[in-house]
């Protein structure tokens, strides 16, 4: 019913920057908090940031001042713009949203996640 399709990851050089794109498709009435969460290798699956549908943020202290998220609610699109990247942000990044369906129900999404290599 409802799809989440990433991209944007890729490899790049430690200080570098990537701009990851999640565009949300289908049967949507209204999307809620979209947000990104990533997990690196033998890690767990963790928060890095999220945006509200009025535009407040919310972001993991590893990553504040270096990755900024927003969103386009015209588009049904959230991204996360990534700067002074290090090894340690490698990951495969998975986008997720809370969206209301034409039933009003609420469910939860993620994307097939896209992975990001940052090399030292």
């Amino acid at each position: 019913q409802v799809q989440l399709v990433e991209s944007g990851g890729g490899l790049v050089q430690a200080g570098g920057s990537l701009r990851l794109s999640c565009v949300a498709s289908g049967s949507i009435f209204s999307i809620n908090t979209m947000g990104w969460y990533r997990q690196g290798p033998e890690k767990q699956r963790e928060l890095v940031a999220t945006v509200t549908s009025v535009g407040s943020t919310n972001s993991a202290d590893s990553v504040k001042g270096r990755f900024t998220i927003s969103r386009d609610n015209a588009k049904n699109t959230v991204y996360l713009q990534m700067n002074s990247l290090q090894p340690e942000d490698t990951a495969v990044y998975y986008c997720n949203a809370w969206v209301v369906l034409a039933t009003g129900i609420q469910y939860n999404y993620w994307g097939q996640g896209t992975q990001v290599t940052v090399s030292s």
